[in-house]
């Protein structure tokens, strides 16, 4: 039966847009990080809609499941296939095109394949902004941001991508195509049914295209490193800024000392923009459509007034460009330079921001009660409340001993999380990562809300089985 069916595939995408060989195969049955691995009867990858259309019903007539993929950058396995060897990997890295953009709309359509980078640069070569951005914008997809519901760094001014997104074309399990591309923000006529495929990490369907908002291109930046007493005061700083900087605050992290430390021991070129030691930092960022908007006399009139309320210990404000991405550099090389110490066990969680500095205060100590001199990387969107809560071994301990407490310490962050009414998913998605814990964290209606959308989409069950719904 997979042999007729991977004959069948070829005859609709192409001989080149089927791969079966296990060694050619073998970059699309594991995640970046090596931390997920499967096999697969075939990777298919094709060029259009109606190739995926094709491909979905051929697989679903032969009971094959299918595991839809983009740039395969998730960090909770939701992109790669089980272990059986039956199931087929639907990868859209070849559907890239951008089909349109309407400037007079504010709109960008484009297919599920492209690159979030190419997409940021065609925005920008129409002097306009598409605000997400990530890490791994130079590899992550469209389709794998919409399946996940990204965030990233600008979430504070503009959002997640249910805020971003106007409009999907998406196959379902049975092969239709749903043409939902509309570029509407008015739009009241029923359901909206592209929510229900946002952050469904291809369970319910495929997205094959999306049109997407644009905004005004940003002309102005100001940027500054800030050392802070602690959260508490991060919490503090967002309200000072807000009140004098309004929406044109456009990002807020907040990082440990642990997390910096290890960009500064790992990443080559890396520079502590301050003299001396600090618990916590914090990097804000103002933006403005209009050039020569005065940001930086905004920022340091906020900056001020933070001193005096002792919110703020030191802080340094870019000079141009290179200083401000210098400073970016350090937030963005944390998840890179953790690596080189060993095991890093990663967890993306939200709280309501008033709640941030008891979360943090009492998940600390309890992770620390659990493993003495285990070290802990937090950082994150803390405007947003999403907070990247990721762990090393003690130094010197043994790697395997410390994965082998992986789903203990899981459990004393998830919750705590929980007890501050949190979510253990803020933007990474559940994947295979935590669909067997969810159940203890989610009221049980919305579970069988989800199962029951689960049932009506794809009551056989061949959409990315094993992913986000607890089993």
């Amino acid at each position: 039966m997979t042999a007729v069916l991977i004959d069948r595939l070829r005859h609709v995408v192409g001989p080149s847009g089927v791969i079966s060989d296990p060694d050619e195969m073998a970059g699309y049955l594991t995640d970046w990080r090596n931390a997920y691995a499967g096999t697969a009867a075939a990777v298919v990858r094709p060029g259009e809609t109606e190739e995926v259309a094709a491909v979905v019903a051929l697989c679903g007539e032969a009971g094959v499941a299918v595991v839809p993929q983009g740039g395969n950058t998730g960090l909770c396995g939701g992109a790669v296939p089980d272990s059986s060897g039956r199931q087929v990997v639907l990868s859209l890295s070849r559907m890239r095109r951008i089909r349109d953009l309407d400037v007079a709309n504010q709109t960008i359509t484009v297919e599920a394949g492209a690159v979030l980078q190419s997409v940021q640069e065609a925005a920008a070569a129409a002097g306009r902004l598409f605000p997400l951005s990530l890490g791994a914008e130079g590899s992550c997809t469209i389709g794998g941001n919409l399946a996940t519901n990204a965030g990233g760094m600008g979430v504070l001014r503009y959002g997640t991508m249910r805020d971003l997104t106007l409009g999907l074309e998406v196959v379902l399990p049975d092969g239709r195509i749903w043409n939902g591309l509309r570029g509407l923000r008015k739009d009241n006529t029923g359901y909206d049914l592209k929510q229900l495929f946002i952050g469904a990490e291809g369970t319910l369907g495929v997205i094959t295209a999306a049109v997407l908002k644009l905004f005004p291109a940003v002309r102005s930046r100001a940027t500054a490193w800030v050392a802070l007493p602690g959260p508490q005061a991060a919490v503090d700083l967002i309200g000072v800024l807000r009140e004098l900087a309004g929406d044109r605050l456009t990002g807020f992290e907040i990082m440990s000392r642990q997390s910096v430390g290890f960009v500064l021991r790992h990443s080559s070129g890396a520079r502590d923009p301050l003299g001396d030691r600090h618990s916590w930092y914090a990097l804000v960022e103002l933006g403005d459509t209009l050039p020569g908007a005065g940001l930086d006399g905004v920022i340091e009139s906020a900056l001020g007034e933070a001193f005096e309320r002792d919110l703020v210990v030191d802080a340094v404000v870019a000079s141009g460009s290179a200083q401000a991405a210098a400073l970016w550099a350090l937030r963005e090389g944390i998840s890179e330079a953790q690596n080189h110490e060993g095991p890093s066990l990663k967890h993306d969680v939200t709280v309501p921001v008033s709640r941030i500095p008891a979360f943090v205060e009492r998940t600390d100590r309890a992770l620390e009660e659990a493993v003495p001199g285990i070290r802990i990387v937090t950082y994150g969107h803390i405007g947003d409340g999403n907070l990247h809560y990721n762990l090393s071994k003690p130094v010197g301990s043994d790697d395997d001993e410390f994965r082998a407490r992986a789903a203990d310490l899981a459990r004393v962050i998830y919750d705590s999380t929980g007890a501050f009414d949190g979510s253990i998913s803020a933007e990474h998605g559940l994947g295979q990562s935590k669909r067997g814990v969810i159940a203890d964290y989610k009221d049980r209606h919305e579970l069988e809300l989800m199962r029951g959308l689960k049932q009506l989409f794809d009551p056989r069950g061949l959409m990315n089985p094993g992913k986000v719904l607890p089993g």
